[in-house]
């Protein structure tokens, strides 16, 4: 057997980024930043009002409250997307809206809560002083050009594709979406709601694993089921290597008998056939398939389903996010508390323990087995929001702290 980090590394090592494209910065949310971005502009490009309220000079209110306000003649109006060439003198106002350029020769703004109008608006009370600046959003408040915005390796949140827009970043290069082929194989497996035959299952993995890869934020194009024939399993995984950029299958990994799909991908590409110290998901296979002047890698998960999602979590899922530019390839790991402890037994391997995650009143996270591990029982790994790991020995004891993968929290 081989540890973990050997066939991580192994699998990383194979699985560079794709080539980046351009695309506009609306489309870009999802993706990683293949370039840094620096400010083009200021933002904002002019200094203007942070409230709706009146323009002054702030000396010429110094001296307003609400028993003895300012009166002071109101001179223009400015809206936002509008502006005024006025020039505001002491001891004049203008109406001035959120976001309108603040006018010339005003240097403060007094919120439209502290005034009063006065004769049909021709005038005002300010009820309360002011200072220098109170209100106003300077030019470059927020960004100033030439600042660097973000570097490579960034990931395009909704909020940084609004950045990108604000500062005319309207291309920008990224990491593509890796497209992954999904399948699964075997003359056992039927999808079609029909009844069940003897020795007949419902497919599952495949259903499991296009959600796993959507969530990956991949593309997952569905291959479906491919009986128990080279011939056509054979010309399905060429297909695949053709129109996608990466290939997850599940079964037919072990270390047992004849299997189509090892006898199929041992002769048509580069395989790598691995027994990972780990529990559940001791076997794994990866491999590189050419196509088209292209090596597309294929990840060969286990037949069961809790074994295909714990490969498929620390192995599969980190080799795609680095194909599209991502830094952060894991999940996050606290260190959580495990209520109720988790037992096991020593034999050689790490374990990885489905548990349920949620804050404990302490702040901490804590953690409980949900039940069944077998990795054939996927209806209790479903429950699972977090997997404990569980070094090799006798378990962890109850309130004793365990590294954990967060999957989510709730």
């Amino acid at each position: 057997m081989i540890d973990i980090g050997e066939a991580r590394a192994y699998v990383l090592a194979r699985c560079p980024a794709a080539t980046a494209i351009a695309v506009p910065c609306r489309e870009a949310t999802g993706l990683v930043l293949a370039t840094p971005v620096v400010a083009a502009e200021d933002v904002p490009p002019f200094a203007n009002s942070a409230v709706d309220g009146y323009a002054v000079v702030a000396d010429s209110v110094a001296t307003a409250t609400d028993s003895a306000p300012v009166e002071l003649p109101v001179v223009g109006e400015v809206a936002a997307g509008a502006f005024t060439d006025r020039v505001l003198k002491s001891g004049e106002a203008i109406r001035i809206m959120t976001g309108a350029p603040v006018p010339a020769g005003a240097d403060a703004i007094v919120m439209v809560e502290d005034t009063e109008r006065i004769d049909n608006g021709e005038r005002v009370a300010i009820r309360r002083s002011t200072s220098a600046g109170a209100a106003v959003r300077p030019r470059g408040d927020d960004v100033q050009a030439g600042t660097a915005l973000y570097p490579a390796g960034t990931l395009v949140s909704p909020a940084v594709a609004g950045v990108l827009a604000s500062v005319n970043a309207a291309t920008v290069h990224v990491i593509p979406r890796v497209r992954v082929a999904v399948l699964s194989t075997g003359d056992e497996l039927i999808d079609d709601g029909s009844p069940l035959q003897p020795g007949q299952i419902r497919e599952s993995n495949r259903t499991m694993l296009l959600g796993l890869v959507r969530a990956a934020s991949c593309d997952a194009v569905d291959f479906g089921v491919v009986r128990d024939d080279e011939a056509e399993l054979e010309r399905v995984l060429h297909q695949a290597a053709v129109e996608c950029d990466a290939i997850v299958t599940s079964g037919g990994v072990s270390m047992g008998d004849y299997d189509v799909v090892k006898a199929v991908l041992s002769r048509i590409a580069d395989m790598r056939w691995m027994q990972i110290a780990i529990r559940p998901a001791k076997p794994f296979a990866f491999g590189l398939l050419g196509a088209g002047g292209r090596n597309v890698p294929v990840f060969g998960l286990p037949g069961n389903p809790v074994s295909s999602i714990v490969s498929f979590e620390l192995l599969a899922r980190p080799a795609l996010l680095q194909m599209m530019g991502h830094v952060a390839l894991d999940r996050p790991l606290v260190q959580a508390i495990a209520d109720g402890g988790l037992p096991r037994r020593p034999d050689g391997k790490t374990h990885y323990v489905r548990v349920f995650a949620k804050f404990g009143a302490d702040g901490r996270v804590h953690v409980a087995s949900v039940g069944s591990q077998g990795s054939h029982q996927l209806a209790a790994t479903s429950l699972a929001n977090a997997i404990a790991v569980v070094a090799d020995g006798d378990g962890v004891q109850p309130g004793a702290p365990v590294p954990t993968m967060l999957l989510s929290v709730g």
